[in-house]
């Protein structure tokens, strides 16, 4: 039996390498060798954890770790007729067929944490999409995080002359902030209390940004985006469009404060607790949109991320060889001491 190296939860805030079994594809799959995997803030969520907990007071079960994988066909099954050894890939983690969760890492039983990949049932442009040779396979692992900023901007329906701040200069920020910019947004500020990823920002197309640790945030806005009103005629920031790519209940109460009458907020982080008065927001209006996941996007973005890979590229804060996995979950694990972690295998 032929094993592989597969990455999954361990004690909380750790990870185990195991050897699992390599998987066999069938006539409909295609097997393959992944060359470049991402690692996500949920990724992170779950190695703290040890796992998943099985429904409340229920025990922790481990997890295969990876949803962002990027990689090379090594075998395809007979019935496949739309893909051939060598494709260089990306993947649709929520296409997955092999249980009810239709999912890669995350709690199906395949991640893209693995020296192989199986993809059952692969259909090009549903399951996978393939990815020009001039496109490094660590730019092509950020196709998942980028549909994902993608979407968040489709569901803000952002328009060329909107003034935008984006709250948050993590890799779905920075992806956000990149496709405001490619859609010809006038405008776009991020903010983040981390001055090495507000320099990546302005690396990557922000016209200003924002220390929201040392800077007080509204006055800013005002002075770049200048002075609008509220419903009530008060002074507020002109900015249009505010974007919560962050998920810290500041953000919340830092737009609630700042919203000029119409605002718009898109929330794309996961706030775990936020409280807020809503009887604040009736003065501007404020709308509040959610945004998760890519309906549609993830391959949408597959094109423009080889054409523009240069800027996607800055994104990358750490490459780590597969070899040294636990570094890199060490790194994503430790809150401000990396931007986007890749883990890179052998050619």
């Amino acid at each position: 039996m032929a094993t592989m190296k597969s990455v999954r939860t361990g004690e909380q805030n750790k990870i185990e390498v195991v050897d699992a079994q390599r998987p066999v594809p069938g006539a409909k799959d295609v097997l393959l060798r992944i060359r470049a995997c991402g690692i996500c803030g949920t990724d992170a969520t779950f190695a703290r954890e040890g796992g998943v907990r099985l429904g409340p007071g229920g025990s922790v079960v481990p997890l295969v770790l990876g949803h962002e994988p990027a990689g090379e066909v090594v075998e395809v099954g007979a019935e496949v007729a739309d893909l051939k050894v060598g494709d260089r890939v990306v993947v649709n983690p929520q296409g997955a067929t092999s249980d009810i969760f239709n999912i890669i890492g995350c709690g199906g039983p395949h991640g893209g944490m693995s020296e192989y990949l199986l993809i059952e049932d692969a259909v090009l442009g549903e399951s996978v999409a393939v990815f020009p040779d001039s496109v490094p396979f660590d730019v092509a692992a950020l196709n998942e995080p980028m549909a994902v900023a993608r979407h968040c901007v489709n569901k803000s329906e952002a328009k060329p002359t909107d003034k935008v701040v984006v709250f948050g200069a993590g890799p779905i920020g920075l992806g956000v902030t990149i496709w405001l910019k490619l859609r010809g947004v006038e405008h776009v500020v991020v903010a983040d209390v981390i001055p090495g990823r507000l320099e990546t920002a302005l690396a990557v197309g922000a016209d200003a940004v924002i220390d929201s640790a040392t800077e007080d945030v509204t006055a800013r806005l005002t002075e770049l985006h200048g002075e609008g009103a509220d419903g009530l005629g008060r002074p507020r920031p002109d900015t249009d469009l505010y974007i919560d790519a962050a998920g810290a209940p500041a953000v919340f109460r830092t737009t609630v404060d700042s919203a000029k009458q119409g605002t718009r907020l898109t929330m794309v982080a996961v706030q775990k607790k936020a409280e807020i008065d809503l009887g604040l927001m009736l003065p501007s209006e404020l709308t509040i949109v959610s945004s998760q996941g890519y309906p549609t996007e993830i391959f949408e973005v597959t094109a423009e991320l080889a054409e523009h890979q240069e800027r996607f590229a800055k994104l990358i804060s750490h490459r780590i060889p597969f070899t040294e996995v636990d570094k890199a979950f060490d790194l994503a694990l430790t809150p401000g001491a990396a931007e986007k972690v890749v883990v890179t295998f052998d050619e």
